[in-house]
């Protein structure tokens, strides 16, 4: 790392977040053991193999176009199967491409909390993931965040680029081994899309109980280009706060945010998105959906107009599962010129009994009712998946579904 950056990290790590509960950093582990290199994933533990597929990632990596896991700290696999696309190691993609250095950290201010301070502090771990000029991912590719020891701080500075022309699809897997109780997850995500390029970006969280989650994501798109991020956590876990931010900067850019988040008792969800429309025409959608059963969820969403002719809309769905639980919706829409266009709705609110009702009268127990009203809520169609895609991460509910009973 650059002396300069070093340096603002340092200073920064006692600098508080502007939102969310403070996480003492000083509870985890730094660093981590070592983990040998793996060449095929069929040579996984079985049960690592299995941790990793209720978060989306298929080790028998059918219908991907590749593979990435770090494991604690350590880069244990990046590999790709499609010419034009290459996965590979954040740090040793800084060691291949000189170039890369003006990316890196361009987007993420390496100070702009301790948590992002710290991720910078605890090396170049994580993934660059690139699709070169005119290349369509004909699979999705899969990366996997893997924490394998107890009480660990996870870093990692992930790097996304979709050359002109592009189309990149990603699946990212955020999860523990079944046996880990508590650890920390610090992940930078800076992401360029080029013009007319498209990147779909689905993460899929599946951690512990006590797991602290700080993702920190900044996208930007040029001219004609889409970027589309999709997030899911259906299991317990202790506190996450992400709130990524896309800046629309080409003309006729397009960006959309859908979530789908379930509170467990215990649990402290500060989760939004933010979209700074930039360019003439350019477009922002953002759909969240959350469900509390007894924890505590913090639903954002922010829309900045500042070019001509832009549109945005906003969406906070909330449902209240238990009376022990909290949903705070928090819309914003914020215009600075002439001729911009936004709007939101926000509801939360209980199961209606009525709907309940109609269903018993139908044959349905009332447990059975209320199960099906759940899943339509929270139906994955929001997204607005490629139905490959789709399939593959209606799965991956299913599955955390299943491993939360």
């Amino acid at each position: 790392m650059q002396d300069e950056l070093r340096q603002k990290a340092q200073q920064a790590l006692h600098k508080k977040a502007a939102l969310g509960e403070e996480i003492d950093l000083d509870r985890f582990v730094a660093g981590g053991k070592e983990h040998s290199y793996v060449e095929n994933l069929k040579s996984l533990p079985q049960e690592e193999k299995e941790d990793m597929l209720v978060a989306g990632v298929d080790t028998t990596e059918k219908q991907r176009t590749g593979s990435f896991i770090l494991e604690d700290n350590t880069v244990v696999h990046a590999a790709s199967f499609q010419d034009g696309l290459e996965v590979l190691g954040t740090a040793a993609a800084l060691e291949k491409y000189e170039w890369l250095r003006d990316y890196y950290w361009n987007l993420v201010d390496i100070d702009t909390d301790k948590y992002t301070a710290r991720a910078g502090l605890e090396g170049e771990g994580g993934y660059f993931i690139r699709a070169m000029p005119g290349v369509k991912a004909v699979y999705p590719i899969q990366a996997c965040m893997f924490i394998a020891q107890e009480g660990l701080l996870q870093g990692a500075h992930n790097m996304i680029i979709a050359e002109e022309g592009a189309d990149l699809q990603l699946i990212t897997g955020c999860t523990t081994g079944r046996h880990i109780g508590s650890g920390m997850h610090i992940g930078i995500t800076e992401i360029y899309v080029k013009k007319n390029a498209k990147i779909t970006f689905t993460m899929v969280h599946n951690w512990s109980e006590d797991v602290a989650v700080r993702p920190r994501t900044v996208s930007v798109v040029e001219e004609g280009g889409a970027y589309l991020s999709n997030y899911i956590s259906m299991t317990p876990v202790k506190s996450v706060q992400m709130y990524p931010t896309t800046y629309l900067k080409g003309k006729n850019s397009v960006a959309r945010y859908h979530s789908i988040m379930v509170g467990y008792p215990g649990s402290n969800l500060d989760v939004g998105s933010r979209v700074v429309l930039q360019g003439e025409g350019s477009r922002a959608e953002i759909i969240a959906r959350s469900l509390t059963r007894g924890g505590r969820i913090v639903n954002r969403g922010h829309l900045l107009g500042e070019g001509a002719g832009v549109k945005g809309h906003l969406e906070c769905q909330g449902l209240m599962l238990s009376p022990q639980g909290v949903i705070h919706a928090v819309p914003e829409l914020e215009a600075r010129v002439d001729g911009v266009a936004l709007s939101h709705e926000a509801a939360v609110g209980k199961i209606a009994q009525e709907e309940v009702e109609y269903l018993m009268a139908r044959g349905f127990s009332e447990e059975e009712a209320t199960a099906m009203i759940v899943r339509g809520f929270l139906n994955v169609k929001i997204m607005g998946l490629p139905e490959e895609l789709e399939a593959e991460v209606r799965k991956a509910i299913e599955l955390s579904e299943h491993s939360a009973l």
